[in-house]
């Protein structure tokens, strides 16, 4: 997401977050814990979760191509001992043209 382009005022970003610890989850959360246990096969109850979304934002360098956007989320949750982060991304992927981007060696997730 570093590769983001918000200096032509074109998209958004939000966030949200929820403290879970000792009261009722949204359902939000119940889906993010399903997840969070169907991929790894293991139980997991989240006392943290924070959903960050990037609406309609276009790549870097804006100035050349504010049309392609793309909407994705990060969201990232724990339960005090493990974290995992859950990235999400609009249907048909990112819509960004790479073959436009300074460098075009480009990946989607994060390291």
């Amino acid at each position: 997401w570093d590769n983001a382009d918000f200096s032509r005022g074109v998209g958004t970003t939000f966030y949200q977050e929820f403290t879970t610890l000792n009261t009722a989850k949204p359902p939000f959360v119940r889906d993010v814990e399903a997840k969070v246990r169907r991929y790894l096969r293991s139980s997991y109850s989240a006392a943290w979760t924070l959903k960050i979304t990037w609406e309609k934002a276009p790549a870097y360098a804006a100035r050349t191509d504010t049309q392609r956007t793309s909407t994705y989320q990060a969201v990232l949750t724990t339960d005090g001992f493990r974290s995992y982060v859950l990235m999400l991304y609009q249907e048909g992927g990112m819509r960004w043209d790479y073959t436009r981007l300074p460098a075009t060696n480009v990946l989607i997730g994060y390291t």
